[in-house]
Order: structure tokens, then sequence, then C-alpha cells
């Protein structure tokens, strides 16, 4: 996002001083013929045919809020670039909806990232007839009720649109501002249930297909956030527990996003201070309740960088910004931070990337370094065949001398001007970003691979076994997502790694789960002196609990076509013992694991309770699946 100079302590500690999302939709690209809902294959989001829909989006920003958030809210002086949205998107005034709508799919866009904040769900207050002069039906509308002739007019468009929950309350985003994290002006709770009212206030439109949880998580005064400690601050906890409550709650078709953790630390030389982004997805990844329905996402611009808050004077550091980086340096940065995720295949991590913000000045200097990076960041979403969204999508035209960064501009009397009516430099750069081909086509399906972290508390991801009583109380569990089987284990550290490949969908439908608490289904002697927990002949391990670091109990469905055939002991007590090429990914980082092979099914967990072990897993029972 674009940032403003704010008061001293906000700059100090703000992470990137962003604009507030908006939207954009697109011409060939916002082919009406593609059918939702959206889903992903490996790196590659599709849609209901299997082909890929590649997000060609861009942000229309102004219902969460471009209040500064001091003095009158009515003086249009006390708004981000002096541009008031009146708590609905921008521009509303100027132009009727449908020729805003005409615009963005004019550019190439066939996608949009609509930000909302969780009080404009409960602001009652209507809109003022100037707010939506250009648009007199939309007169005496809450801005909740005008959001909904957005997202209608978007979608009755052809355009998909992307909810995103961009702020807590109705103002401008982002730094020491009351939004700095999903709960810093209200309960996780609260969170929740307002994105559960949200999702479902849309679910009969087909083309609203994704929600963008929360935007740039970041510090602060006081506290960072993190990404998988257990705590009320645990990005990771709280996005994967929302997720799965808006797929099993609310509506089970929608893409969920995810983005990185934005900015943790104090941004002054000498104190710890970066921007973590995806990096944390490496080693810690969701598994939802329904395969197929995750993307991360991140942000990107030139006057932030990987240690630098994007802030300048106080606040500012020596770290370099992402502009200061040559291109190699930028590329390796960009696949370090985020990239990465959608480039190796084959991973727990493995998911689309969406760069939902990213954005230039029209006012940059022609041999300046923004101009550099713009053109150098670009070719790296061409490279990567990256879904991206453009900030800001609308901005009004008496503004662009001092705040350049849309890609459409409306003047008072409605009159629209864009990146192709000249004097635009980022114009070649834009057509070659939409026009870029990438992927097309049918995707095929591709294995899926999952991570189990029961760290805290039930990691679940089995809609079957949530239907199902507690089998293992005050064990904290684990189960694999429905069509997947248990193929890795680590021995210390809780972790497990599911997948489909070779061999999905194996647990047969009304056929019941069974909890293995002893040996009574042991055969052979796999494990000689360890105690044994098998699954019956038949059956195949999809979960297991956990008390403390020792094992508790083994879950096991029966497969069909039986499964059986002659099995092999895999010992990770003393070392890694998996696959060459490692597949799934590291899913238990600096622990030892153990994995079952590509044509193998895990059937059995070994471990030992003797003097200096801990009961945790020791070793699995791998057994050949049917040829």
């Amino acid at each position: 996002m674009r940032a403003s100079l704010v008061p001293a302590l906000v700059t100090l500690l703000t992470l990137t001083i962003a604009p507030a999302p908006a939207s954009a939709a697109g011409p060939a690209a916002a082919d009406p013929g593609w059918r939702a809902p959206l889903s992903t294959r490996g790196r590659y989001i599709v849609d209901a045919d299997g082909m890929r829909f590649k997000l060609r989006s861009a942000n229309w920003h102004g219902a969460s809020g471009t209040w500064n958030g001091s003095g009158d809210v009515a003086d249009d002086a006390n708004h981000h670039a002096g541009e008031n949205s009146n708590r609905i998107p921008l521009g509303l005034d100027r132009a009727p909806l449908d020729d805003i709508v005409a615009g963005f799919r004019s550019i190439g866009l066939n996608s949009v990232r609509l930000p909302f904040s969780d009080e404009m769900l409960r602001d009652s207050q209507p809109v003022t007839d100037a707010a939506v002069a250009a648009n007199p039906r939309l007169r005496g509308l809450t801005p909740l009720r005008v959001y909904d002739e957005v997202v209608a007019a978007l979608t009755g468009a052809g355009l998909a649109v992307i909810l995103n929950n961009h702020t807590n309350t109705t103002r401008w985003c982002c730094g020491v501002d009351g939004n700095e994290r999903w709960n810093t002006s209200q309960s996780t709770r609260d969170w929740e249930e307002n994105w559960l009212s949200v999702v479902r206030r849309y679910r009969d439109n087909p083309r609203v297909v994704g929600a963008d949880l929360y935007n740039e998580v970041r510090r602060t005064v006081w506290d960072d956030p993190n990404w998988g400690v257990g705590d009320d601050h645990d990005w990771f906890a709280a996005s994967q527990r929302l997720g799965d409550r808006i797929l099993r709650e609310a509506n089970p078709d929608l893409l969920i996003i995810v983005e990185g953790i934005n900015w943790t630390g104090i941004p002054v030389d000498g104190f710890p201070h970066e921007r973590p982004t995806l990096r944390p997805v490496r080693s810690l990844s969701h598994t939802l309740v329904a395969s197929g329905k995750l993307v991360y996402s991140a942000h990107f611009y030139d006057y932030t960088g990987p240690n630098h808050s994007g802030a300048t004077g106080i606040g500012e550091t020596s770290d370099p910004r992402y502009g200061d980086l040559t291109p190699e340096e930028l590329h390796n940065v960009l696949v370090r931070d985020a990239l990465y995720v959608a480039a190796e295949p084959g991973r727990h991590f493995t998911a689309p990337v969406w760069i939902s913000e990213f954005g230039i000045g029209v006012n940059s200097g022609v041999d300046s370094k923004q101009r550099a990076w713009f053109a150098n960041f670009t070719g790296e979403l061409i490279r990567a065949d990256a879904d991206f969204a453009y900030w800001p999508a609308v901005g009004w035209a008496e503004k662009r001398g001092s705040n350049g960064w849309a890609l459409l501009y409306w003047d008072s009397a409605g009159r629209r001007t864009g990146p192709y009516d000249g004097g635009d430099w980022r114009a070649g750069a834009w057509s070659a970003l939409v026009g870029s081909p990438g992927r097309t086509g049918y995707v095929e399906p591709v294995a899926r691979w999952s991570m189990l972290s029961p760290d805290h508390g039930d990691f679940v991801a089995s809609l079957r076994m949530r239907e199902r009583p507690d089998w293992d109380s005050g064990a904290r569990k684990a189960a694999c997502p429905d069509g997947q089987r248990l193929i890795g284990l680590a021995h210390t550290g809780n972790r497990g790694l599911c997948t489909d490949v070779t061999a999905g969908g194996l647990w047969p439908a009304g056929t019941a789960p069974q909890v293995v608490t002893d040996e009574r289904y042991v055969t052979d002697d796999w494990a000689s002196g360890y105690s044994k927990l098998q699954c019956p002949a038949g059956s195949f391990l999809i979960g297991y609990a956990v008390r403390g670091a020792a094992m508790s109990s083994a879950l096991c469905a029966p497969a069909a076509p039986a499964v059986g055939g002659s099995g092999r002991t895999v010992w990770f007590d003393r070392g890694d013992n998996r696959p060459a090429g490692n597949p799934g990914g590291d899913f238990a980082t600096g622990n030892y694991k153990g994995q079952c092979g590509e044509r193998e099914y895990a059937a059995g967990i070994a471990y030992t309770g003797r003097i200096g072990s801990r009961r945790t897993p020791d070793a699995l029972y791998c057994r050949q699946l049917p040829a």
C-alpha cells in the first residue's frame, strides 16, 4: 500500500503505510464464460472445469475507509490524499457504477479485491446524496448496502470478487492505528462472526470467489504477531481456524486467502525488525478441511523492504528498500519471501501465490529508481506467472499530480482517463503484465501433500471426523483431510504428513474409523521391544492423538479396495528416514522424520516408554498399496 507521513509514534512502528484495497476487472481477461467455483491444483487457481483462472486484479479501495484518523471526517482534507471515499468504494460520486466496472474491464482485469471494515458491517448511517451523486439509485443506503450493489455490478459483468477484510475500523490503513491485527480493536470471536455473516451474505453469488482474511498483519506499539506460537497474536492459528469455519459453516466453495505477516519488530537500527511475509509457510503451512481452497498472498512496494518499514525520517532505518535492490537481488528476495510457495511443486506448502498489492506513482521521474523497480517487479510477476492485484484501481483526476498511483482516474464531471490515454509511462509494463500468456487451459489434478500440526491443540482436517464424537478425550488429535492418508510422522514435535499420492479416497463412505490404543491387531513383531499401535487388517492410518509429547492413540480407516501387502519398518528415532527427494517437503523442521514411500501406506506406529524416552514415535509400519 502507498504510505503517507504520520505522527512520530505511528511512523516509528509502521510497517508499510498502504492504501486500502480496491478492485478491478477485465475485458477479454474477464471472460464471462468461466465457471465458478474456483479451486486450486498445486500452484494454479482453476475454475469449475479445471481451466486455469489467473487472478488479474486491482484493488478498489474506499469501503474500508479513507479518513486519516484526526479532524472532521466530513472534510476531504482529512482523508488520504484528499480523496474522501465517504465509507464506500471510491468514485461513486463521480461516475455511474457500471461505467467504473467497464473501466476495469477496459484495462484487462478479470477480478477485484474489494476491501471492507468490520465497522462498515454495522454502520447504520446512510451515505450522503453527494457521496453517490453519479448513482442516484444508491441514495439513502447504508455503506453495506452500497457494497452489496458494487458486488452485484462487478459479478454481473463477469468479474470475480475477492472479499477483503482490510481493517477493524473504517479509517485509512496501515500504521499503529487500531487495525494492526484482526483482534486489535475487537475480539477474535467478533472477527470470526463478522466474516461468517459476510460470507453468508454473498453465498448465492458464485462469482464472489474468495475470502482474503486480513490485510497486512503487523506489530502494535507493544506486541508482534507471530506464526505458530499459539497465543492470541498467532496469525497462523487465527487464519487456520477462520478458514475452516468459513468452509464448514458458511460457504465451502470459497478460496481462503491468507496473507503473510507484514511486519515484526521496532524499525530502529540496532533493534530486530523484519517483514516475514510468507517465509514461515515453509515450516508451518495451513491444511484446510477442504483441499484445494488455500491461496497465500503478499504485498510489495518499492519504498518498503525486507527489513525496511517504508517510513521516512523517524522510523527509517539503514536497511535497503525493495527499490534499492539490483534485479538479481530483487528476484532472490521475492522468491525467498513469497514466490517459492508456488515455485516448488509437491510440497505441503505448495499453493498459488497472489501478489495482492503492488503499485507505483505515475509521477515518478524518467530515470528514477521507482520506474526501474516497477519494470523489474512486473517482469518478475511475468516470469513467475504470478496472480496479482494492483493498488489502487481508482483515483481523482485533480489529485493525479500529488497522488498518481491509480490506474483509472475520474474527474468531477465523470470523465475517465486511464493508462492508454497518453501520459502514463506505466502503460507498457501494464500491458505486458495483463497480456502475459503464462499457463492457460486445462490443469491436470496433482497429488496433495498436507501438514498436520497439533502443536497447541487439535488439528483435525477431516470433515468426517469432525462430525463424529471426540475419539480420544483430553488428547491433542490430528487427522488427515478426507481423501488423504497419513504417510509421515516426526519423532518429536507431534507433526505429521498426509497425502493422496498414487491412491486417493481409500476410505469408503458409510464406514466407521477405528481408534487403536493397544497391540491387539499386531500380527508380526515389526518393531521388537517397542509398543506398537497397528491398524486392523485392511485398514490404514488417517490420524493420531498425543498427550504432551507421547503417543496416545492411532486412528485407522477401512480401505476399499482392501489393502494388505508386505510391510517394512521405517525407523526415525536417530535420524531422518524419508524417500529420496523428500516428497511433501520438510513437515517438521529440526526434528527427525519418518515417511513411507509414495506407493505405500502407513499401518502402524511404534514407540517406547523406556528410560530416556517419552513415548514419541520411533518407527512407522509401511505396507504396499495394491497395484
